[in-house]
């Protein structure tokens, strides 16, 4: 018999050399096999935070050893995804509160867990980094990709999938019909998403979606685009946008756009040469819905039920068309001022101090990632096409005639749209919109009504587009069977406008070697209103019929005059192109007196000169960042209020 150390000893090793074993410490050496890592008992999940997720049941402990619900709902990592999107503005909002969620809450199914995708997490943290960064935080720790997550061939999922498109179950059509039959009826979310995916995969080879960011609930803003490279800018190819739904109960222009998507991929296969020739020389992107969120609450009311109101703003009650920088009275105070520029003026410091909606903000960005020449917004109240300025020029007037520097080419612009519509250009006064009879259907915006904020002076005053608003009829949230009417209305009058977009000129702007010139300025005489050339140095000018002096400019170089014909039935931008000589030794050859006005553009975009600024992803960083003195961050306060656990674990130095 062995002495009893010995005997323990003994059973110590024979334990280690079972692989598995777990030594229980008693006498009779048992091994007992732990749980496989992935087993598990699975439990209802009962987090209010991650109530959404695509998932019912989870297990204790959590990967982070929380062993119990109370546990979870007390850490400092819960309460951090409880408030992510205010703390972030709702940027990456629910996306970064579902993966934590995934960690926090680990999906369990069948006495397993499942284990989020490594890839979905390193997306996301590429994307959402910046926001951390600009207030002073660290990236959560419990959000380490490699630590909590797993590749795609250990079995992960995406927490993300329900985000992305997997909404429904695809509805197939009705037997008999073509691929080409157009569904004249509303479109919820998800079935909106299915749609612009569905058509884009049928015509990919011309046609793409992407999303432009989240609204504050966290649904995609998607945008479906057409041109013959999709995703790629080409050479003097124009950019339009046609944008819906901005409030979210006018839905005619959503429905219209959604339609729109699904004949201009039809009609193209289907050999239309007005449609080929329209997509193989310009890149356009849909975006049906910029208020998906307001249109919830609109739909829930439905159809002939809906209030004037119901839906209008978004989930943060902010009406969106309000909530863009007010650049029209700056525009106002410098219009007075000789040789200073009033064009492409910098948002003000003091507008980010304000809420600024996610949708809002993800509209700036896109409009300074792509150079878009046209834009119209479609609306519903009334039946009739405004152009900016919409504020007006005093500012207690609440109607009166405020026209841009550019008021001809904004007229010709909204009569492409309504003298081919045929309620438009109804001639009775009777009729919805029949107020507007006498101006051909088309108004100056202030002189409708004035107001600050709107989305198409911002366009104008903040980059190279020119944007109308599109008023489609007097019935906000039409019944479904009005639904192919408004369509047959509108759909030769969306044509018409995108072609206009080759009116005027367009060329390239390059040194004496043959190298583009970026952020050159094109200036027509008469017209107190330069637009800049993109990186590869092409440009588009809108202009009406007539004689123009064009003068093309940049710092560093001589300006180059040129005498420009357009005649009156011109339909294609005439090609003028530009070759800069630099400049001598000397004073610049520059024209005298135009100056910066203001701050740099904190979106990271050009400044009124044209000069790149350097990015910054979030404008609120500047009031964010803690003090010289090492202060801790604003938020850290709050943290430490709610818990005895202070999360140094989000403090970056």
């Amino acid at each position: 018999m062995l002495p009893l150390p010995l005997l323990l000893l003994a059973v110590l090793v024979a334990a280690a050399a079972r692989p598995g074993c777990e030594f229980d410490g008693s006498l009779a050496g048992e091994c007992h096999r732990p749980p496989a890592a992935d087993s598990a008992t699975c439990v209802d999940l009962q987090l209010r935070t991650c109530s959404d997720v695509a998932y019912n049941h989870t297990t204790f402990p959590t990967p982070l050893q929380h062993r119990s619900r109370e546990a979870v709902e007390a850490s400092s990592e819960y309460i951090l995804l409880s408030v992510l999107h205010q703390l972030l503005e709702g940027q990456c909002n629910p996306d970064l509160r579902l993966l934590g969620c995934a960690v926090l809450a680990p999906r369990c199914e069948g006495g397993r867990v499942r284990r989020p995708c490594r890839h979905v997490c390193e997306g996301l943290r590429e994307a959402c980094q910046p926001a951390f960064d600009a207030i002073d935080m660290a990236w959560p720790y419990f959000l380490d990709c490699h630590r909590y997550f797993e590749r795609e061939d250990e079995g992960c999922y995406d927490p993300l999938e329900q985000l992305r498109g997997g909404l429904e179950a695809d509805e197939a059509l009705p037997s008999g019909l073509p691929p080409t039959f157009i569904r004249f009826s509303h479109h919820s979310y998800a079935q909106m998403a299915r749609v612009l995916r569905r058509t884009a995969a049928r015509c990919a080879h011309v046609a793409r979606t992407y999303s432009i960011g989240r609204s504050f609930d966290g649904r995609d803003l998607l945008v479906i685009e057409f041109s013959n490279r999709p995703g790629q800018h080409e050479l003097m190819e124009p950019e339009v946008k046609l944008i819906g739904n901005i409030h979210g109960n006018e839905v005619a222009g959503r429905e219209m756009l959604i339609y729109l998507t699904q004949y201009l991929c039809s009609e193209y296969l289907l050999g239309n040469p007005r449609i080929q020739r329209l997509l193989n020389t310009t890149r356009i992107h849909l975006l049906p819905s910029m208020n998906p969120d307001g249109y919830e609450v609109a739909a829930a009311e439905g159809a002939g039920y809906n209030g004037w109101t119901s839906g209008r703003q978004n989930a943060q009650n902010l009406d969106l068309n309000r909530n863009f920088p007010d650049l029209t009275s700056e525009y106002y105070r410098l219009a007075g001022t000789r040789g200073v520029r009033s064009d492409h003026l910098p948002i003000p410091e003091h507008y980010w101090w304000g809420k600024v909606a996610p949708e809002t903000k993800a509209i700036m960005k896109w409009m300074q990632t792509i150079p878009f020449v046209l834009s119209a917004s479609l609306h519903g109240g009334d039946l009739v096409v405004s152009y900016p300025f919409d504020f007006s020029k005093h500012p207690q007037e609440e109607k009166m005639f405020s026209p841009t520097p550019d008021e001809k080419m904004f007229k010709l612009l909204s009569r492409a749209y309504a003298e081919v519509h045929p309620m438009m250009m109804d001639r009775s006064e009777n009729r919805c919109g029949g107020n507007f009879l006498q101006r051909g259907s088309i108004i100056n915006g202030a002189d409708w009504y004035s107001f600050t904020g709107g989305m198409s002076d911002f366009n104008y005053l903040h980059t190279n587009c020119f944007e109308i608003t599109v008023e489609l009829g007097c019935v906000k949230f039409p019944p479904e069977e009005a639904l192919y009417t408004l369509w047959q209305h509108n759909k030769e009058s969306l044509l018409n406008f995108v072609e206009t977009v080759h009116r005027g000129i367009k060329g390239v702007v390059t040194d004496k070697y043959g190298q583009p010139v970026k952020n050159a300025r094109i200036l027509v005489k008469g017209i107190r209103h330069d637009i800049t050339t993109a990186p590869d140095g092409d440009y588009w000018r809108l202009l009406p019929p007539g004689t123009h002096i064009v003068i093309a400019q940049a710092p560093g170089y001589a300006r180059v005059i040129k005498k420009v014909i357009l005649p009156a039935r011109m339909k294609r931008a005439g090609r003028v192109d530009f070759i800069l000589q630099p400049l001598g030794v000397g004073p610049k050859n520059f024209l005298p007196g135009l100056r910066r006005t203001g701050p740099h553009d904190p979106l990271g975009g050009a400044s009124p000169l044209g000069e790149g600024t350097e990015p910054n992803p979030d404008p609120l960083r500047a009031r964010r960042q803690p003090s010289a003195g090492g202060s801790k961050p604003w938020w850290w306060s709050y943290f430490t209020s709610l818990s005895s656990h202070r999360p140094r674990w989000l403090l970056k130095y």
